[in-house]
């Protein structure tokens, strides 16, 4: 038994002949908040599905809870995911029944507990994120960042070990934002869990967190807390977190010189 509740050693990972992952490690405890970070199709998302069994690695593991995830059972894959929280990019609440059943849904699917109990749970949860009142309210009378918070109501309804954020901070205007940012840390620290977040949001996202993987090309291109990721001087890792629209990623897409270009328009004319 080690302190690391989710231990990841080198692992590896391809979409057919195309690498999305290459010896990647990590260790996360209980308590703190992990962010990733990384360009598009960097493999953020990929390694939250490695993380969840979704898919298999084509080398090296993801151990949870000291069970390596795809040597598992089916039956034994779904118990872990019991433990699992989920928080998808825009909420993904069923539309069509209302917030406190959104919340109980899995309550009701994976527990044997009487209504009342789950009325109790519905609304403890609800409280935490501040929307006790909003109880009997559909999806679509919520505004993004409302639907956000139910979603993590939801996620937090079984009292999981770990939650997965992917992108909980897209769309949402500053103060939404900032409730969000605030109750994953809030959250992660009243119940002792850890939280993987994968964002983009830079400055917002290295206020909460307590350490930083940062992927590039499939690999760990820098790690660290906050800090040692802004002073990094990995040259992609700097322009990423600066905001600099110039650097590895260029501000120009690839061409021939600007010059033959005009020259050929005047040959042409």
């Amino acid at each position: 038994m080690t302190d690391n509740l989710i231990e990841i050693k080198n692992l590896a990972f391809s979409y057919g002949t195309r690498p999305i992952l290459n010896n990647v490690n990590m260790a996360m405890s209980r308590g703190k908040v992990i962010a990733v970070m990384g360009g598009s199709g960097s493999g953020k998302t990929t390694l939250l599905r490695l993380i969840g069994g979704e898919i298999k690695p084509s080398a090296g593991y993801v151990k949870v809870a000291d069970q390596i995830v795809h040597q598992l059972s089916r039956g034994d894959l779904f118990k872990l995911r019991r433990k699992m929280g989920m928080l998808f990019q825009f909420g993904a609440l069923f539309t069509d029944i209302s917030v406190f059943d959104n919340v109980a849904f899995q309550i009701r699917e994976h527990t044997n507990l009487p209504e009342s109990m789950i009325r109790d749970l519905v609304l403890m949860k609800l409280q935490a994120v501040g929307l006790r009142g909003a109880y009997n309210l559909m999806p679509a009378e919520l505004s993004g960042g409302m639907a956000r918070r139910v979603a993590l109501a939801r996620s937090i309804a079984l009292d999981p070990m770990f939650i997965m954020y992917d992108e909980p901070f897209t769309g949402l205007d500053p103060i939404s934002l900032s409730v969000i940012c605030n109750l994953i840390r809030r959250l992660t620290d009243a119940l002792g869990m850890i939280s993987i977040v994968v964002t983009h949001d830079v400055q917002v996202s290295l206020k909460i967190v307590d350490y930083v993987y940062f992927l590039a090309d499939g690999v760990i291109a820098a790690q660290g807390t906050p800090q040692e990721v802004k002073n990094s001087v990995a040259p992609f890792v700097h322009q990423f977190v600066h905001g600099e629209e110039d650097g590895p990623v260029p501000f120009h897409y690839s061409a021939q010189s600007y010059q033959k270009d005009l020259e050929l328009e005047n040959s042409v004319a």
